[in-house]
Order: C-alpha cells, then structure tokens, then sequence
C-alpha cells in the first residue's frame, strides 16, 4: 500500500502489469503520476504541449485542477515547475519529448546551482520514435543530464521500472530526469520488484556467460533478443539494466564485467559522446583487470524511418548486439 501522505513519504503503489505484456515506458510514466497524485495532494504536474504523447494527460484528466499546461515554452515550464516547488510547496513533474528539454538547459543550470526539487521527464528518445525524423530524437539528453550536479538520472526498460522512478524522483530532494521511450517494451519484472537510486539489475545471468551486455529503455530489449539468439549459438552473455545512468552501479560493473572475463559491450539509443557507454568506460578504467569494451551507439545524424529499420541502420539492434558479442569472443 501506499504510504500515508503524512510522513512525506510516497511509497510504492501496488501495480496490475502483466509479465510479457508490451507497455511504453512513457505509458507507465502517467499511470505513475495518477497513483502518486491519488496518494498526495501535493503532487502538480506540468506539461510543454506533449502531454497526449508523454501521458501527462492521464493525470491532467483525473486532476485537472493540479495540471498547468505550459505550451511550447519549455524554458517558462521549467521555471514555473520551480516556482511551484519552492520551499517545498509541492512535488512538481514536468514532461516534453526529452529532446526539447535542451532548450532549458540554462534555467536547469542554475535550478541545480540553487539545490532546487525538480523532476523531468522527457519522453521520444532516441531512433527508436521512427517516422517522427530526427529533429525530434533526443540523443544528447545523457550527456547534458550527466554533467548537472546532484541530479539522478533514471533510464527505466519497462513499465513497472518507469513506475518506481516516478515514486523515487518523488521523494529524492534535489533534481531528477527520467527517460521514457515510445515504443512499447516487454515488461520484465515483476510488480513487486524493488528498484533503488544506483542499483543495476541483472535480466539474464549464468556460469558460462562470455560478456557482459549493458543495454537500457529500447536496448534492453535489444540485449535480451540478442541473448536469446547467441544462446542457440552456444554463446551466454550476461544481461544487465543499469536504471540509473547517474548515479551508475560502478559496483555492479565491475563485479560483473571481471565474472565474464573482463568483456563489456554497451549498447545505447544516444549519441556515443557522453552516453552510457562513456559512462561505463569511466567505471572500466579503474577496474584492477584487464577489460576489453565496445561501444554500440547512434555514431552519424538519423532519418526518418520504421523504428526497427532506423534500430538496425544505426547499429544497436539485437543482430548488431549478436554480431559484437561474437566478434568479440573469437
């Protein structure tokens, strides 16, 4: 159940997904928003004109009187999401297509300059949106968010994943980002799962596993198609879903990267400058064994296109994954 509203505390919801089900993360994010807003009052969503997209909407139409649509004025938005969350007035959320966020950077800079509360969530990242083209694939938002002091930076892979980053953006005190994707993805985890603030979780794991394999969102399921394929190959990989890009489980990392023999390979819907990959390169580079990593990323300006084709062109589907992981152990 949820926790009373008294203690300032806003635990976790009790969730109806269904293992295997394909539900979108940004889907997932608006169910989150409604469980948190029927559990406390002070919880105000804001939205830059996206919200049929992001499902915003979802709260807005259970709790009109607590949504402000900004419009297409995201740098207001994040302004006005500050205003609302001063002093701890309340618990702001405010969504756009995580590309679009990058024309605030400047209020976001000095937000996280003033210790201030604000959570984001930016939805449409990545290739994988398809047809929408590129000037609306956010591919730069890892890096951006990366360098913003004191922010989390949540990547959920399914539905019940997007729904705990909701609940612990919530209750963290400075500054979070939450990624959600338009695709739908499998939903992979149970509804009573735990998720922490840096913590990785390990899908797919066994004695003979030959590389580790960190994809999140959209390239989890590329890791975990691409695990299922290497499989009937007589190839294991181990399979592991950050949650957090910031803060990173080096921890995890490192454990499992030395178990499968020091071999890592990241796969990311971004840019390869600053991403996931960078991120875990990073971690490797005090590792106190050998390490060998390839980075599987968006390396040139996308088109428009079918998300699986634009996936595939760009080098992070799970044939692109299954060709790594073999090149790799030969």
């Amino acid at each position: 159940a949820v926790v009373s509203t008294q203690s300032g505390h806003y635990g976790r919801a009790p969730l109806e997904y269904k293992l295997g089900a394909s539900i979108a993360s940004r889907v997932a994010y608006g169910d989150a928003l409604v469980k948190l807003g029927e559990a406390c009052d002070r919880i105000v969503v804001l939205d830059a004109d996206t919200k049929n997209s992001t499902f915003a909407l979802k709260f807005k139409n259970v709790f009109p009187d607590r949504f402000i649509e900004c419009f297409i004025a995201e740098q207001n938005m994040v302004g006005v999401s500050l205003g609302c969350g001063a002093r701890n007035r309340t618990i702001p959320f405010c969504s756009t297509f995580a590309t679009f966020f990058t024309r605030a950077m400047d209020q976001i800079r000095m937000a996280a300059v003033s210790q201030s509360q604000l959570n984001m969530a930016g939805s449409h990242c990545g290739v994988s949106i398809g047809e929408d083209g590129p000037s609306q694939m956010a591919l730069e938002d890892i890096a951006a968010f990366r360098a913003i002091p004191n922010l989390v930076y949540f990547y959920p892979s399914d539905a019940v994943s997007a729904c705990r980053a909701v609940e612990l953006a919530a209750n963290y005190k400075y500054m979070t980002f939450i990624r959600t994707s338009r695709p739908a993805t499998t939903v992979i985890y149970a509804n009573d799962e735990v998720f922490e603030i840096g913590k990785a979780k390990i899908v797919k794991t066994s004695a003979e596993d030959k590389v580790l394999v960190i994809g999140a969102g959209i390239t989890l399921d590329s890791a975990m198609k691409a695990h299922s394929s290497l499989l009937e190959k007589g190839t294991s990989v181990r399979v592991m879903d950050p949650f957090t890009i910031k803060p990173l489980d080096k921890e995890a990392v490192l454990k499992h990267a030395k178990e499968c023999g020091g071999r890592v390979i990241t796969v990311e819907d971004h840019y390869a400058e600053g991403g996931i990959g960078e991120a875990v390169a990073g971690v490797l580079s005090n590792a106190d064994f050998i390490t060998k990593h390839k980075i599987l990323a968006v390396r040139e300006i996308p088109r428009s296109g079918p998300s699986a084709v634009l996936l595939d062109m760009f080098g992070i589907s799970a044939n692109k994954v299954v060709d790594a992981v073999l090149d790799m152990v030969e």
